[in-house]
């Protein structure tokens, strides 16, 4: 059995790759517009952005491969082409964000530089720790995610224990399902698919414990870190629902993220944040090139190179788009996540429940429904290009944007209803 230090160490591993960029700057404002709904917005937020990417860590206990076996039920060709969609939007969206977001709170406040310089320093360091692959799950479970859970913890309780505890009107219609959507933008349940596989790969190089050892290692710090997440979350929109009447009403993730923090930490608050922000960015784009990089190298083990090169390429992307501002990647990011998204959490679930209600039919018949239904969602982010919103009023939840959930889960009873029909003949 897995002792308790190795448990912690990988559930703070877990916990570092998964808080970045997102994590960080949208549960304030979301907590801000919510009001004394904070509470349903925090329920909201946990489904899509903890309990998700936690069953996702729960499937990879299981299966202990990659990314690649999440859609093998459904069809090779389809596994392949879904991982390399994954990776070429967690390469080109979450990774580039997460030098965007500390370029602008970690490096703008204190240097006059360019967004393009501290994007090169930035990726040049991930490359460093992504070329050292042994050592990556003891530098972030040991080192680098204590001092972001220390910050975290010193920000949010300074709040809670100084602020009144007055909310403000909510200014959010549907405040549960705006928290799932905005869990959708931490991209944690594609985090979960790319740095799960992150951590089995680690602990086979650290260890040659049994199958049953490393599931249930994965297994428990799976868990531990989603609480962790949870009271992280919560701890963020509470602070900033409570700080509603201390800023304009039109103040963006950023501003607000930095204006907490000064009411928390006094004088030394720029120097607070810019390490928790660099550090929570910095282990996240460190765990999403690392998994394209096992990924290719696991797909193409005749290529010495492999690892090596795709880590190259996984920085360079991140050098060329991390230069934006982090408003326009937001933006630039929903209508790929509105379509992805319900893909990936289909796969995280049908992998996590029991074998006798996920046969290859099971999975086959709901993804290809969940990806149907998801293409009205996928159009009605497109802004100016997207349909008139009444032509597809006819599907249940597609105002909340959450227009795959129900032929889901028909698509679901039916297909093991058909299954068992079968087999009984």
């Amino acid at each position: 059995m897995p002792n308790t230090k190795d448990t912690i160490i990988t559930s703070f591993a877990l916990f570092s790759l998964f808080f970045g960029a997102g994590n960080l700057i949208l549960p304030p404002l979301l907590g801000f517009r919510s009001g004394n709904y904070w509470w349903l917005v925090a329920l909201g937020f946990a489904m899509s952005a903890v309990l998700v990417p936690i069953l996702g860590i729960l499937a990879h206990a299981k299966l202990q491969g990659t990314i690649y076996d999440f859609g093998k039920k459904v069809s090779p060709n389809f596994s392949l082409i879904y991982s390399l969609l994954i990776y070429a939007i967690s390469l080109s969206l979450p990774s580039p964000r997460t030098a965007a977001v500390t370029h602008e709170i970690a490096v703008q406040p204190f240097f006059n530089s360019s967004a393009l310089l501290s994007s090169i320093v930035y990726f040049s360091l991930v490359f460093i720790f992504v070329i050292n692959r042994s050592k990556l799950m003891d530098i972030l479970g040991k080192f680098l995610t204590p001092t972001i859970i220390l910050i975290l913890v010193l920000i949010i309780f300074t709040s809670l224990f100084t602020l009144d505890f007055n909310f403000g009107a909510t200014e959010i219609t549907s405040p549960f399902s705006d928290g799932i959507l905005e869990g959708y933008q931490t991209f944690d349940a594609i985090g979960a698919v790319v740095v799960g596989g992150v951590i089995i790969v680690s602990i086979n190089l650290k260890s040659n414990a049994s199958f049953k050892e490393k599931k249930t290692l994965v297994r428990n710090a799976g868990w531990l870190a989603g609480l962790s997440l949870f009271i992280i979350y919560s701890g963020l929109i509470l602070t900033g629902a409570l700080n509603y009447p201390n800023f304009e009403l039109n103040i963006t993730r950023i501003e607000l993220l930095t204006g907490i923090s000064k009411q928390s930490l006094g004088n030394n608050a720029n120097i607070f944040l810019s390490i928790l922000v660099s550090l929570a960015c910095f282990t996240t784009a460190v765990g999403i090139v690392t998994g394209s990089s096992d990924f290719i190298k696991d797909r193409l083990p005749k290529y010495k190179n492999a690892y090596l090169l795709t880590a190259i390429m996984g920085c360079l992307l991140g050098i060329a788009i991390g230069q934006f501002n982090v408003a326009y990647i937001i933006t630039v990011a929903f209508p790929a996540l509105m379509f992805i998204y319900p893909i990936t959490i289909i796969l995280i679930l049908l992998n996590v429940i029991p074998e006798k209600w996920a046969s290859p039919l099971v999975f086959k018949a709901v993804v290809i429904t969940t990806i149907i239904f998801s293409i009205p969602d996928f159009l009605g982010s497109l802004g100016n290009w997207a349909p008139k919103k009444e032509v597809f009023d006819w599907i249940p939840f597609s105002t909340y944007q959450l227009g795959w959930v129900l032929p889901a889960v028909a698509a679901f009873v039916v297909s093991n209803l058909s299954s068992e029909y079968l087999s009984s003949k």
